[in-house]
């Protein structure tokens, strides 16, 4: 549906699923929502598995999934090449593994930015650590593209831990008191926060790149009028995902992807009597081709067969963990080990949250 060419709406898409519409510099945009029974000493779930078609479960039967995994939900060892892939997890913890002997458990409002560049092969297992109890979790997963000139870049491995992000409560004018919006900056300078570092190799690592990552969520009552973006030729979605009562620039609506015109300042309101959340996703469009194949996303066809060539000989540096789907561990911890660097150990339970 496209809305009038006075509004700052460009189009609007309803939110059917899990699995968003995206403008380029973004590939893909996925909300993972699964509400998980407590869990069984293997950290998988303490229920049956009958009627799920494991290794390949996007049922959402009983209002979760197993995806790829077959005793803890996930996603076991896949390839990647070409760009990155940015994981913000709101709720629960992720078990990562990779082919450059990096490890991690993060979550509760954690984010991982994982360059793939030339090639990397990682897993991503949920495990479900609460025996007594459900274990919730949620997250988003986006694709972010990498130029043609940084398709090739060395793999990195960034994690921005939740106390380190910067985070902002905003209020309309010079109120000091109600109702207030409260954003997330994980990329994309914002009323004066500066994000953390993205990988170097990034589009978003580029000043010109105008890149912005924000989840912001609106007390009931609240008003705050998004900045316009500052970058010439951007691009800018905004998806309205849980809550309801909220106006965009005025216009009542649903869950739903925005295009927004980027260069024009937008309130949003949430007139309901529950909290409103949405997610930002805005970059300069890179305007180069596209060709993907699956996990592969290059340029030209024959990028990608060499890409298929490459991980059939190099497996792109293989697999040094014993297990399949490596798990880290009943112990309810954060943290982050790269080789050659000391590791990250971070509380249990992050101080804020995505």
């Amino acid at each position: 549906m496209t809305a009038s060419t006075a509004s700052p709406i460009l189009s609007r898409q309803p939110l059917a699923g899990g699995l968003w519409p995206t403008l380029d510099p973004f590939l893909f945009c996925a909300h993972h929502d699964d509400a998980y029974p407590a869990g069984t000493p293997e950290l998988g779930p303490d229920a049956s598995l009958a009627g799920r078609q494991i290794g390949q479960d996007f049922s959402g039967k009983d209002g979760w999934s197993m995806y790829h995994g077959d005793v803890v939900p996930g996603f076991p060892p896949h390839p990647h090449r070409g760009f990155e892939t940015v994981t913000i997890v709101r709720e629960g913890l992720i078990d990562h593994s990779d082919s450059l002997g990096a490890s991690a458990r993060f979550g509760q409002g954690d984010v991982q930015w994982l360059t793939a560049g030339r090639g990397v092969v990682h897993a991503e297992m949920f495990p479900l650590l609460d025996a007594a109890g459900p274990n919730p979790l949620e997250l988003f997963q986006i694709w972010l593209n990498l130029p043609a000139r940084q398709k090739m870049v060395d793999p990195h491995f960034t994690m921005l831990w939740s106390e380190r992000i910067p985070r902002l409560v905003l209020r309309e004018g010079d109120a000091q008191e109600g109702p207030a919006a409260h954003v997330a900056v994980i990329a994309g300078r914002l009323e004066g926060a500066a994000p953390l570092a993205p990988p170097p190799g990034s589009w978003a690592a580029q000043p010109a790149s105008d890149v912005a990552i924000w989840t912001l969520r609106l007390e009931p009552g609240a008003r705050w009028t998004l900045p316009a973006a500052a970058g010439e030729g951007t691009r800018r979605m905004l998806y309205h995902f849980a809550g309801s009562g909220v106006t965009v620039a005025g216009e009542a609506t649903g869950h739903a992807a925005l295009e927004l015109r980027a260069g024009e300042a937008v309130t949003l309101a949430n007139g309901g009597t529950e909290d409103a959340e949405f997610l930002l996703l805005q970059g300069r469009p890179l305007g180069e081709p596209v060709v993907q194949y699956g996990p592969f996303v290059m340029n030209t066809q024959q990028e990608i067969m060499q890409a298929l060539q490459d991980y059939r000989r190099t497996e792109f540096g293989g697999w040094p963990w014993g297990d399949a789907a490596p798990v880290h561990g009943p112990e309810p911890r954060r943290f982050a080990r790269r080789p050659g660097t000391e590791a990250d150990e971070l509380p249990a339970e992050a101080a804020t949250t995505a």
